[in-house]
């Protein structure tokens, strides 16, 4: 099982990309995040990719997410849903045979940081009650917090910014540890240049002084089939990279 995640930062502008990435490595489901679209203004050749189910949860020009399964992976079209927490558009869940996943776009937290720790409370529960089930979960998306000052270029760190607070970072160890790993960490535990979000000024993104906010975290069970987790910082004009994992 091939899972990818990314925030495209606005659908409408990285169609082509999106397809091209796609094509390129076609993943079994795909997560996307701040879509910035409602269901009728995303492109049509979007809406009717072929080999896929397609869903799409936004509205127009904020947040929003996707979530899209290959029908070589679920040959009926699976059901997606969304838990009763769901804000802004912000979460879309599929029960697929093998794992279910979850595309999730944490809020920023800049305008209502209470919002985005009572989303963040209520996504812990939603990964608690999932470990009373069998199935393996995945949360894939955009969690709007870098995990460690080692995931933020220490040009960046600045403890007092949201994305860095301790209240946030101790919220995400939280849902983690209801049997979750974090994937690219855990392959790559010492590697101090793992980003996925860049500043879009002064060639951050080239220069890769940015921040890791975008996870693959996944059940323990299905963890010890995993081949790799890459993100893909040189793809895609949006200001975050794809983030792709790969199962047994």
């Amino acid at each position: 099982m091939k899972i990818g995640t990314w925030n495209v930062n606005g659908i409408r502008a990285r169609q082509s990309q999106l397809q091209e990435w796609m094509e390129t490595h076609r993943p079994d489901v795909v997560c996307l995040q701040e879509i910035k679209a409602s269901q009728d203004q995303v492109p049509a050749a979007l809406c009717e990719m072929e080999g896929y189910w397609c869903y799409w949860h936004g509205s127009k020009g904020y947040s929003g997410v996707g979530l899209h399964v290959s029908k070589a992976f679920a040959p009926e079209r699976p059901v997606f849903e969304h838990p009763e927490f769901d804000y802004e558009n912000r979460i879309v869940v599929t029960r697929l045979e093998g794992a279910t996943v979850a595309s999730v776009y944490v809020p920023n937290g800049g305008k209502d940081f209470p919002a985005k720790m009572r989303f963040l409370a209520a996504l812990e529960q939603f990964v608690a009650d999932n470990t009373k089930v069998a199935t393996p979960l995945v949360i894939c998306g955009d969690l709007n917090i870098a995990r460690t000052d080692m995931d933020v270029h220490p040009k960046e760190r600045k403890p007092n910014s949201i994305g860095q607070l301790p209240v946030e970072r101790e919220q995400l160890e939280r849902i983690i540890a209801h049997g979750l790993v974090d994937v690219s960490r855990a392959l790559e535990p010492e590697n101090d240049q793992l980003f996925s979000w860049w500043a879009p000024w002064r060639n951050m993104r080239q220069r890769n002084i940015g921040w890791r906010l975008d996870y693959v975290l996944a059940s323990q069970s299905l963890f010890a089939r995993v081949e790799n987790c890459v993100i893909q910082r040189e793809f895609g004009t949006s200001d975050h990279g794809p983030v792709l994992a790969e199962f047994r």
